[in-house]
């Protein structure tokens, strides 16, 4: 690695970023939040409160307070909390994250309203969650893992870790680990308590997106959990002379930049977020600066943890054919698409063309193991096919023999840094520091 030094790179600040982000609210005297929107797949709708009802959702939306989420038949999503948790939904429900807010102390308290169908939420501890369903009450500040269904009929809460305090219409119930309470909503919500907890279609969903957490969040050492697993999966972090630890993904290739393909997407009270299209896409545009390094490429430094901000952060001397993110005009409500626009998470197929400049883009998370060592491979071959597993593969890495031989020693060619879609898509303000 070649030895770099701050000083041959000056910090270039853009002056029409900063009007821009001077127009937005000052998030870090505020007491917004927002999680992650961490998986999406299937039919997945939002409703952010612009007005316009549910839209389409893709991956690394934004969820601010008062913000509804539901899923369609075959549809499913995952919601990140900061501290990262999560909330997972089956098809066909529709949750309500009414509040998102800090205590005085600074606290982080969250509020989940199970409008219908079933969730399953493993929460880690660290902060305050209430999750209501039906007319029932369950308050958290230790962790826990269960399984809630409910509908107009009947209510059912499956807890796999923890105990739960149940508040509802018929009293207090505690449900234990490995228990099952049913609600009866005919019946004034009252309650019948089983010792066994029956296995339900997508509880295997459940368990393996939560070991795949389990797995590549391990030794997180930032003040946030939410994005880690995947940028642990997805990428490393390399310790490069005048600037210490540096992030960058997988399978990046010349040419590449972070800001080539994503989706502005509009929000009352805060203008327009940028969501990134990359499966790792979330704390490096949340937080921190985007540096292109030469002979490297364009790498992410992590940093400015007091708040979150719309617009991704990049600094150091630019490529000359950089175009910087430029939001759309204020006005519109309408989501922007960039380059290939907003993600959906592919189902796992039969096979996948790793290429350079895909940056783990179409490669399902936990699909195939040992990434650093097929980056390899796709850095001296220019791409390698690969046979994805049909599920989460979050146990030992496969040896190399299980990634298919490369089908050509040429490289492929990859986006040009100049890439763009339309001519609202490049307009963002990208922030520069």
């Amino acid at each position: 690695m070649a030895n770099l030094s701050v000083s041959r790179f000056s910090v270039v600040v853009l002056t029409a970023a900063a009007c821009a982000l001077l127009a937005l609210p000052a998030l870090a005297a505020s007491q917004a939040r927002i999680v992650r929107l961490s998986d999406v797949q299937g039919s997945v709708q939002i409703d952010k409160n612009t007005g316009m009802g549910f839209e389409n959702a893709f991956l690394n939306l934004p969820i601010t307070q008062g913000a509804q989420v539901r899923t369609h038949d075959r549809g499913r999503a995952e919601i990140e909390f900061e501290d990262g948790s999560s909330l997972r939904l089956t098809p066909n429900t529709t949750v309500e994250f009414s509040t998102l807010g800090l205590s005085d102390s600074g606290q982080r308290i969250s509020v989940v309203n199970l409008v219908e169908g079933m969730a399953y939420v493993n929460w880690l501890g660290k902060d305050q969650f209430t999750l209501n369903f039906s007319r029932e009450k369950i308050s958290l500040d230790h962790a826990a893992h269960f399984r809630v269904d409910t509908s107009t009929e009947v209510a059912s809460l499956a807890v796999f870790k923890g105990d739960l305090d149940v508040e509802g219409p018929a009293g207090k119930v505690v449900v234990a680990k490995k228990k099952t309470a049913t609600f009866d909503a005919a019946n004034n919500d009252k309650f019948t308590l089983a010792n066994n907890v029956e296995e339900a279609p997508l509880d295997s969903w459940d368990k393996e997106a939560t070991a795949y957490h389990d797995q590549y969040a391990k030794n997180n050492s930032s003040p946030y959990g939410y994005g880690v697993s995947d940028m642990n999966y997805y990428g490393s972090y390399s310790n490069i002379p005048g600037y210490g630890m540096m992030w960058q993904p997988y399978f990046t290739g010349v040419g590449w930049n972070p800001f080539m393909d994503g989706a502005w997407s509009w929000y009352p009270g805060y203008g327009y977020m940028f969501a990134s299209a990359y499966p790792w896409g979330w704390m490096p545009y949340r937080y921190g600066s985007w540096m292109m390094l030469p002979g490297m490429g364009w790498m992410w430094q992590p940093g400015g943890w007091n708040s979150w901000v719309t617009v991704p952060h990049y600094a150091g001397t630019l490529p000359v054919n950089f175009h910087p993110l430029v939001a759309p005009v204020t006005g519109t409500v309408k989501t922007v698409a960039i380059g290939r626009g907003g993600s959906v998470s592919p189902m796992p197929p039969s096979r996948v063309l790793v290429s350079a400049g895909s940056a783990g883009m179409g490669i399902p998370r936990g699909s195939v193991g040992n990434l650093n060592h097929l980056n390899s491979q796709v850095a001296k071959s220019g791409f390698v096919e690969v046979r994805p597993a049909p599920q989460f593969s979050t146990s030992s890495p496969r040896p190399s023999s299980a990634f298919s031989e490369p089908q050509h020693s040429t490289s492929m060619s990859s986006p040009s840094a100049g890439h763009s879609s339309s001519s609202s898509g490049h307009s963002s303000t990208g922030s520069h520091h």
